[in-house]
């Protein structure tokens, strides 16, 4: 059984073929097909994605604390 295309862009005869490519990129974009392919290229070992998740949080807490102490505690 043949899968339907998730993404499809109808074209008229008075569309350009540029205006009808920028509408199907947009389209990929808000599948995120485009972000599941990068996403796919390789194969990560799920501990190291845990690790890179612990890493970037870590990361983003350093960011804040230094953030908030430049505020006066204000954000």
């Amino acid at each position: 059984m043949a899968q339907k295309p998730s993404v499809y862009v109808n074209i008229e005869k008075s569309v350009s073929v540029e205006k009808a490519l920028r509408k199907f990129k947009r389209m990929c974009e808000s599948h995120g097909i485009v972000r599941e392919y990068k996403k796919r290229q390789y194969f990560v070992k799920p501990s190291m994605e845990n690790k890179e998740k612990k890493e970037a949080a870590e990361k983003r807490r350093i960011k804040n604390a230094i953030k908030m102490r430049r505020s006066g505690g204000k954000i």
